[in-house]
């Protein structure tokens, strides 16, 4: 049985969230990106951002350990939507490493974040999710989350066209 802690990250931490980060892309969207897309994602460039996140708290980084290894991280903050009010909180990223999926770690992520944005006033919260990632979807549903139809739009990843909708729940 694991012992899920979950704490605010530090600089100390920004090499493992970057791994984890682009590992979990790796396999989430295999097979729904190109391979040499995800190839070419390296943890390397994604320390700057999680570095500058953690430095100044945009968004709030936690992240999940257990015996001290760093097995997952959430980024949550204030919703970036224009037009959302400003009691909006937004999961800006919340990602497991791989060998730990379906583990609890997204589930303990999800509470701490869920206290965080409750702590910082926040009545409702989103999230953006690639309608291809079907076991992001399944997650955020299992969590009381709503698909917001509506909100469907269109980016482009890798030189493929990639669905993504809004989901919301109350915090409360």
């Amino acid at each position: 049985m694991s012992n899920i802690q979950v704490r605010p990250a530090t600089l100390r931490d920004v090499k493992a969230i970057a791994q984890i980060h682009t590992l979990a892309v790796q396999q989430a969207y295999r097979g729904l990106l190109p391979d040499e897309y995800l190839q070419a994602q390296k943890p390397d460039e994604r320390q700057a951002y999680w570095r500058e996140a953690i430095e100044y708290c945009e968004p709030q980084v936690l992240v999940a350990v257990d015996a001290e290894k760093v097995i997952g991280f959430v980024g949550y903050d204030r919703s970036r939507d224009p037009k959302s009010r400003p009691t909006t909180g937004e999961i800006w990223a919340i990602y497991a490493a791989p060998s730990h999926w379906s583990q609890g770690v997204g589930l303990a992520l999800w509470d701490a974040a869920r206290d965080g944005l409750l702590e910082e006033g926040c009545t409702s919260v989103t999230v953006w999710i690639p309608l291809c990632n079907e076991r992001a979807l399944r997650f955020h549903e299992t969590a009381g989350f709503k698909r917001e139809l509506a909100t469907a739009k269109t980016s482009l990843v890798g030189g493929v066209r990639i669905e993504e909708i809004r989901l919301k729940r109350a915090l409360h």
